[in-house]
């Protein structure tokens, strides 16, 4: 066959809509280095400006909130240890979770053959405080000093009941992989604070407590949107993002020559393909370039002041740890970060849980306490939402032997607490209300997609207006539900 014929022949119908939106990919480009061009002829540095990217429109109104900082504590923290204060089950200690209680619920692989559900209250003592008379465990003493400056919202819910499911749910608003995650839909919607540095950062660290759960990509990953609004996940150690090093022999002068005519074939092949991911490529190996001034500067820690190591606890100054990670959340959010998702692991306390929960609260608490109170010394915290919470919460009832000091518990989807700070969320309040057994929810439920809904609500998103089409549908991260949980905002 002719060779031109053969190529009219592999044009579809995606190749020619692909091809018409590659004006619209290289204007956005232009955008995008515009300012650097400009200033590399004037002989000045380049200006950044306070915004780029995001769709025409948004925010729809005046936001409260510019960021995010999403501390997600994976396996499912018990807000029995730790907020919810049920004072009647220490006389039910060891007797049977009523069947008035439990109902029909959904129990996981784990518990539903036990014969016996027998009711425990938590170990650990409680106590109110501050103005707000919040209630706090003894396992947070830091996070209960800055009690009043938290929304604690006890009436979470979720359909969830195993972990990659109920994860998945909080990060992407979908049990079923393949959505795109909060952050993703933000860079989308607002788009950057900060050119040089990534719209969306995702860190994890690991626990002290038993059974760490796997975290995949994908939990900060775009999903159906462009790939160029995917998190970038920091690294622990050597580079804090893969390949931001030069390689051996390669100076900053050849990297740029060899960016400048990989860039030249990318839009030879953009021509030739109409594949809108190439325009994002180019746009991401520019970012790449930028990253390589400006992560550095953000890693580097020597100039914070012992007063903030001593802030956040010891750990800060140990990479890869959560107190480490609060600290770099201050300064991306400094530096313009739109969302900083923090994961922290090793919340799965099936068996011997006094004993994992205390160093998993050991592990967080300082550092998270440090956080809101950094954030609202530096001024930030009025415009920057605090996020913690896990996927679903832990059973009333024992999972395994009950003795004197050990026990375990469930997951529980039904009822449990996360709190909220900053970005617009009204402080000292206790939100929600569970049953006498922290089973079921009495009072003010909040669902998964009603989260979604307030934390868009806060960045000045109404969320049934944040849609992107795929598959011949208009998705958004609430699906077809969420409202607006209009009791905690101030």
């Amino acid at each position: 066959m002719d060779p031109l014929l053969a190529h009219e022949w592999s044009l579809t119908r995606r190749h020619f809509l692909g091809r018409a939106s590659t004006g619209i990919g290289l204007a956005a480009l232009a955008t995008l280095l515009g300012d650097d061009l400009l200033a590399q002829i004037a002989g000045a540095a380049p200006t950044l400006p306070a915004a780029t990217g995001g769709l025409p429109g948004l925010p729809h109104f005046a936001p409260r909130a510019r960021r995010v900082i999403y501390l997600f504590q994976s396996g499912a923290p018990s807000q029995h240890e730790l907020f919810d204060y049920k004072p009647k089950l220490a006389e039910l200690r060891g007797s049977e979770l009523p069947e008035s209680v439990r109902g029909t619920q959904r129990l996981t692989a784990m518990t539903a053959a036990q014969q016996s559900f027998p009711v425990i209250p938590s170990l650990f003592q409680f106590a109110q405080h501050g103005q707000s008379r919040a209630w706090v465990s003894e396992l947070m003493p830091y996070t209960a000093k800055v009690a009043d400056d938290l929304c604690f919202i006890k009436s979470m819910h979720t359909e969830a009941i195993n972990h990659d499911p109920g994860i998945t749910f909080f990060q992407t608003g979908a049990q079923l992989a393949g959505r795109p995650s909060v952050g993703a839909w933000l860079s989308y919607g607002l788009g950057s604070l900060n050119r040089d540095l990534p719209t969306f950062v995702a860190l994890v660290s690991f626990g002290s407590g038993n059974g760490d759960q796997p975290l995949y990509d994908r939990l900060w990953g775009s999903g159906f949107l462009p790939t160029r609004f995917q998190g970038v996940k920091f690294l622990s150690t050597g580079d804090p993002v893969l390949y931001l090093s030069n390689p051996p022999g390669v100076d900053a002068a050849g990297r740029r020559r060899f960016l400048d005519d990989l860039q030249t074939l990318n839009r030879i092949k953009e021509e030739e393909a109409g594949d809108p991911e190439t325009a994002t490529r180019i746009a991401q190996y520019e970012m790449a370039y930028r990253m390589q001034s400006s992560v550095p500067e953000l890693a580097d820690l020597s100039k914070e002041s012992d007063r903030t190591f001593d802030l956040y606890g010891p750990a800060s100054r140990k990479p890869g740890t959560f107190a480490r990670n609060c600290l770099l959340a201050r300064r991306l959010a400094e530096r313009g970060v739109r969302f900083i998702q923090l994961f922290h692991r090793g919340w799965d306390q099936h068996t011997q849980l006094p004993r994992g929960i205390r160093g998993q609260a050991s592990d967080v608490d300082q550092p998270q306490a440090a956080l809101v109170q950094d954030l609202k010394e530096r001024g930030l915290l009025d415009d920057t939402l605090v996020v913690w919470g896990g996927e679903f919460g832990r059973s009333v009832y024992c999972q395994g032997k009950l003795t004197a000091d050990n026990y375990g518990r469930d997951h529980h989807p039904r009822c449990f607490t996360i709190w909220m700070a900053g970005g617009g969320v009204k402080p000292g309040i206790t939100f929600g209300e569970t049953d006498d057994f922290s089973y079921n929810i009495a009072r003010d439920p909040v669902h998964v997609h009603d989260l979604h809904a307030t934390m868009l609500h806060l960045l000045g998103i109404d969320h049934t207006k944040l849609t992107y089409q795929y598959q011949g549908r208009n998705f958004r991260l609430t699906d077809v539900g969420g409202t607006v949980t209009k009791g905690i905002l101030a």
